[in-house]
């Protein structure tokens, strides 16, 4: 734990909010559980939220502008007063945080690859040419389509269940998602392949949380720096740089990747087009604590080889 028990009001039930899909509720069990085991007398109550993405799930994330659709609502309600602390998937958050709001912790990441689930168990190298293989990311279709162009990449919306239903109901060959959203759902297991960096890098900050707050409210900060994973927060914290200087979001092919080892950073940047036809990869690697100079100078170094031109391209 950082640090002693923060000063919290007394009887100040601290209030959670969540998006309303089971992994979003498991994801936020997950952080109030590890709250619960550093503060077990304080009281927290979950409460579900709706957001944009979960309310119009027809379309396409990049047409419903891509960033912070699954946050909004629950940071104008941090900035309302009506929850103390947020719940997310980092990799929805989007780079600029509100006024008034921070990013206090970072739990411990679970694993940031992708994963493939085919309805044969094929792996990706074995689905039959002419495959409908389904994604709702442009990061994951500009890189399978590279890699494999004779498939055709479809797009799909909904649930990690409804994407998986989608599968067995034959509506697609597969889907790609993130083998983290299998895994907190007990569904990992399911994965016919979890894909190699090499083959597929992920989105900046997937497979960690984020646990957003009110910037002035030093209580639940203290309390929400006690999940915090140092190494976690590093690393997203430099691909999320790297995201910012690009200037993308969710709806542009971007991918990175930090690791941190022994107090160094590697980070793994790459930008693309949306139909693969040209993909620009960079790492680079350094001290821990320059996360957010590193993901910036890495975001340079591609911009300099045109990645500049690519993400206008695909937006």
């Amino acid at each position: 734990m950082r640090g002693k028990t923060p000063d919290v009001p007394a009887r100040r039930t601290i209030r959670v909010g969540t998006r309303g899909s089971l992994l979003a509720r498991r994801q936020t069990d997950a952080v109030v559980a590890a709250l619960k085991r550093r503060y077990p007398d304080q009281q927290f109550e979950v409460r579900p939220l709706r957001t944009t993405g979960d309310r119009r799930t027809r379309q396409p994330l990049d047409q419903l502008g891509g960033v912070g659709v699954f946050v909004k609502e629950l940071e104008s309600a941090l900035l309302a007063g009506e929850i103390d602390m947020a719940v997310h998937s980092l990799k929805d958050v989007p780079t600029a945080v509100p006024e008034g709001l921070t990013i206090a912790a970072v739990p411990g990441r679970e694993d940031p690859r992708d994963a493939l689930v085919s309805r044969r168990g094929a792996k990706l190298a074995e689905i039959p040419p002419g495959a409908r293989v389904g994604t709702g990311s442009l990061r994951r279709a500009c890189q399978l389509r590279a890699l494999r162009p004779d498939l055709e990449v479809v797009g799909i919306r909904g649930n990690v269940d409804t994407r998986l239903r989608k599968v067995e109901a034959g509506e697609v060959e597969a889907v790609v998602m993130a083998a983290a959203a299998l895994a907190r759902m007990g569904w990992l297991d399911r994965a016919s392949e979890i894909l190699p960096n090499d083959v597929m890098l992920p989105a900046p900050g997937q497979g960690a949380l984020a646990v957003e707050i009110r910037s002035d409210d030093e209580a639940v900060r203290e309390m929400a720096e006690a999940v915090d994973d140092g190494d976690s927060h590093r690393a997203a914290t430099a691909e999320r740089a790297f995201l910012r200087r690009l200037g993308g979001g969710c709806s542009v092919p971007v991918g990175a990747l930090g690791e941190v080892e022994n107090g160094r950073l590697r980070l793994r940047g790459l930008v693309g087009d949306a139909q693969g036809r040209r993909i620009l990869r960079a790492e680079l690697e350094g001290p821990a604590d320059d996360a957010e100079v590193l993901g910036v100078r890495l975001a340079e170094r591609l911009l300099a080889e045109g990645a500049g031109e690519l993400l206008k391209e695909s937006t």
